[in-house]
């Protein structure tokens, strides 16, 4: 891939991040998503790649963009399997919530893992604790080894976790452990990556999230040298038979992140709303500065872009 692709990237998530804004706190859900999509859309037309979304907004008959199996870019270039959302946390964007994201990353052909939108077990860490952390372990020993590595107590690790009922036991656990606990009302992605930035103040994720938000942090550990593994879960039947239907063999597996994203991985990231990673779209008279990432896992290289946009020059946005 050529690694100016990187920075085209940054441009479409730029794009979805401020149509999103747009209606931040607006309360409106699925015109929130919708409008970030239909900007992601649009931006991909000037892109030079030939892009097959592999994770998106749906299957092709769920949604009308942005689904599953979806050409995108201009056409030209090798072919180029594309993860995305193009509004990680529609619910935390529409009620003026914390850490919502545009989100792409892309890899070479077959690169992602092809697994339905279901449930996964993760857990995440930056570089330091790269090796120590295993999923099958108990919360309080990856604590004890994360602590041991960065050369602190274990009372100074801070643990992201989603505030859901079925995360009750782990989060007592963590606690008892001394670890410190930043509760997510909604999105794991962010803070999954907040991990690997030491000014963050997010040591570790763990819990069970989204399996194609796993992707994608997956994507951003391999570039950033962390570290991440997840195991799909499948609550029914029909989770089951997803599953396998894509081609999932054992569904007690576990993945690492060179399983979910390998071979050459790039991504991109523009913050919608202020988070533990980035900050949010700021807007001013006749424009708006956005804060984004684009990484890339060949050179490890992490690119931080401040962009100020004027709209009357960006008339689309």
């Amino acid at each position: 891939m050529e690694r100016n692709l990187a920075l085209e990237a940054v441009r479409v998530t730029e794009a979805a991040a401020l149509a999103s804004a747009r209606l931040m706190g607006r309360g409106d859900v699925a015109a929130t998503d919708r409008s970030g999509a239909q900007a992601m859309r649009k931006a991909f037309g000037s892109i030079a790649i030939n892009g097959t979304i592999v994770i998106g907004e749906g299957e092709e008959g769920e949604s009308d963009i942005l689904y599953i199996g979806e050409k995108v870019g201009n056409g030209s270039g090798d072919e180029l399997d594309v993860a995305l959302d193009p509004l990680e946390g529609a619910t935390i964007c529409a009620t003026g919530g914390y850490n919502a994201l545009s989100i792409i990353a892309i890899a070479e052909q077959d690169g992602f893992l092809r697994c339905p939108d279901m449930y996964m077990d993760k857990i995440a860490v930056g570089p330091e604790g790269k090796g120590l952390i295993d999923l099958d372990k108990a919360p309080t020993d990856n604590l004890r080894a994360l602590a041991e590595a960065k050369g602190v107590y274990i009372a100074d690790l801070t643990v992201a976790v989603l505030d859901r009922p079925r995360h009750e036991k782990l989060i007592t656990e963590v606690r008892k452990a001394g670890a410190r606990v930043r509760l997510l009302s909604d999105g794991d992605v962010a803070p999954g990556i907040a991990a690997t930035r030491p000014a963050s103040g997010i040591d570790l994720l763990l819990g069970t999230g989204g399996s194609h938000q796993g992707i994608l942090t997956a994507a951003a550990m391999r570039c950033a040298g962390g570290e991440m593994q997840g195991r799909l879960i499948a609550r029914n039947p029909d989770d089951a038979a997803k599953a396998t239907a894509a081609g999932i063999k054992d569904i007690n597996r576990k993945y690492t992140a060179e399983e979910m994203a390998s071979g050459s991985v790039m991504f991109a990231a523009t913050g919608v709303t202020d988070g533990d990673y980035l900050r949010g779209v700021r807007f001013f008279k006749g424009g708006a500065t956005t804060n984004s990432v684009v990484m890339r896992s060949r050179t490890r290289t992490i690119r931080y872009i401040e962009a100020v946009h004027r709209f009357d020059f960006k008339p689309e946005y």
